[in-house]
């Protein structure tokens, strides 16, 4: 019994000292730029850009392989900093916000109640949705659970609202809602169309008390021409939209919203 344990012990020794040995002689010298650049990321690591964290962002930016403005978590002063340790320009950075193109909620009808798994991608599996309106919202807030920032809540209505100072523009609410009716938009572009439907007017009308009929008062009141219908459903250009406001007041189903004006911010975000 004495001689196994010396062998084995006499074989622990020796790969030990190989393994120090090989440890030391391919040690990689930590990069002091890769260290400067993770000190100066939100370390939230909210996977936003795409990446495992804030760890494999600042790799990825010493690699050269993603812009700084990626993150969309990093203050301005922070952006400037790393622009400048990597001896590159930050460029313009637009803001994006989410917005949810649905307003039905409690005033689209029903087809069932499903209370035995409460995700909304779980019931679109199972029955594709529990409305009438194919294109509304389930209501059962996954977009709420992935929100990094907190910036979603369900209100009264069983409808995502978003605190746009809060939206750090993501994306990720956009990605996880399966009925796709949440979208991302210019922060400064105050206008957006609630509602995702692509029926007819006579369908939506049975269905939704504030669904858009594709009537296209909109449209024709619209001095930028930055809204047309597609396929029975009113769409914004935010390339030519100005914020003036004249579709909101023109909207017979008063689905199209201003952000900016302050009796709406307590109702949508």
């Amino acid at each position: 019994m004495l001689i196994p344990a010396i062998i084995l012990g006499s074989l622990g020794i020796i790969f030990g000292a190989f393994l120090t040995y090989f440890s030391i002689k391919f040690k990689t010298e930590e990069n002091p730029l890769l260290n400067h650049l993770y000190e100066l990321m939100p370390n939230a690591n909210c996977g936003a850009c795409g990446l495992a964290g804030c760890s494999a962002f600042a790799e990825a930016l010493v690699e050269g392989k993603v812009e700084p403005a990626k993150c969309v978590m990093m203050s301005d002063e922070n952006l400037q900093m790393i622009c400048s340790l990597l001896g590159i320009q930050p460029g313009e950075r637009e803001r994006y916000v989410a917005r949810v193109f649905c307003f039905g909620g409690n005033n689209a009808k029903k087809r069932f109640d499903y209370k035995t798994i409460k995700t909304c991608n779980a019931t679109n599996a199972l029955f594709n949705t529990t409305l009438e309106c194919n294109y509304g919202c389930i209501g059962m807030g996954d977009c709420v659970k992935v929100c990094p920032v907190n910036a979603i809540s369900i209100d009264e209505n069983n409808l995502p609202v978003i605190d746009a100072e809060k939206c750090i523009g993501c994306g990720k609410c956009v990605s996880e809602c399966p009925e796709k009716i949440i979208n991302l938009i210019p922060y400064d572009k105050t206008i957006y169309i609630a509602c995702s439907s692509h029926d007819r007017g006579p369908a939506v009308i049975k269905i939704c008390k504030t669904g858009c009929i594709g009537c296209g008062k909109c449209v024709r009141v619209c001095p930028q021409q930055a809204i047309t219908l597609q396929d029975n459903l009113a769409v914004i250009d935010y390339t030519k939209c100005d914020n003036c406001g004249r579709c909101v007041e023109e909207c017979p189903r008063k689905i199209i919203f201003d952000t900016s004006l302050k009796e709406k911010q307590g109702i949508l975000a």
